[in-house]
């Protein structure tokens, strides 16, 4: 027993960043930390995968927009609440898609399907400008078309008297408030992402890419349930955008800054966070 405590210990001190589960770090693989992406990538731009990527960033947004804006549709229009999927259905409507959307195209574009996700890897160097720019466009016109699709569904009537699935400050709270929960809410989705998703524990734990879908779209689901009643939750610009230019109204269109500024300062503070203070990248020795 003494010989295996030895071992244990040893195991752990091998790596200069101590982690909570011993277990973790008494593999005998090592980590070198992958280099920054380049701020500007042209030869991007000549590769099919590239492409290919931003096709994934579409359709998965298009997908995620479908199924959850028809989600509230259907729970807007049922007069008897208790014969509908509720709050915590739409909350894990786009959680569960993000959990399957992020399962499905992570090896193809790392499974974004935000803005906010791209532009806080963005700031951490995982991407380039390019296609940080790229993700967004595609995300964007990918949630317009899922939008779109479901209004050809309910119909322009229908449509716009269940407001659409449309983003705004609901009454009661201040644009304030708005701001700030958009802001913690997005801070705690691209957190976990940058969690789990992080190269280091990748080395470390074999298990850590397969389960990295799992509790983003739990992250995502549990925002929902605390800040639907508060904005009906973006912490996602392109959702936010999609609706509102199908749904299109003043009320909507208001409050659109709140969905933009708010995602964008949680997810630049979660990349500070991480690499700060979860990786303390910054302080390490260069060798």
């Amino acid at each position: 027993m003494e010989g295996k405590e030895e071992d244990v210990r040893e195991g752990a001190n091998k790596f200069p960043d101590r982690q909570p589960i011993g277990t973790s770090a008494q593999t005998d693989k090592d980590y070198k930390e992958p280099p920054p992406a380049p701020l500007f990538e042209p030869g991007e731009l000549a590769s099919w995968s590239f492409y290919r990527a931003g096709i994934a960033e579409f359709v998965a947004t298009f997908l995620f927009l479908y199924i959850t804006i028809l989600t509230v549709m259907g729970f807007a229009n049922n007069q008897n609440k208790c014969k509908t999927v509720g709050v915590q259905g739409i909350a894990w409507a786009f959680g569960g898609m993000i959990f399957a959307l992020v399962y499905c195209t992570a090896g193809i574009s790392g499974g974004h399907i935000n803005p906010a996700v791209t532009f806080g890897l963005f700031l951490a160097k995982k991407l380039s400008l390019t296609r940080a720019v790229f993700y967004m466009v595609m995300q964007c016109l990918g949630a317009i078309c899922g939008a779109g699709v479901v209004k050809g569904f309910m119909g322009h009537t229908k449509y716009e008297l269940l407001n659409g699935g449309a983003n705004y400050v609901h009454h009661g709270y201040t644009k304030g408030d708005g701001l700030g929960a958009e802001i913690v809410g997005t801070f705690v989705l691209v957190y976990t992402v940058f969690s789990a998703t992080d190269a280091k524990r990748n080395a470390r734990d074999s298990h850590v890419p397969i389960l990295a879908p799992l509790p983003i779209g739990f992250a995502v689901f549990l925002v929902h349930l605390a800040t639907i009643p508060i904005t009906g939750t973006g912490i996602n610009p392109a959702r936010s955008l999609g609706a509102a230019i199908i749904f299109d109204k003043d009320f909507a269109w208001d409050d659109q800054w709140i969905f933009w500024v708010g995602p964008f300062i949680g997810a630049a503070l979660a990349a500070l966070y991480h690499q700060i203070i979860i990786r303390a990248i910054p302080f390490k020795a260069r060798a």
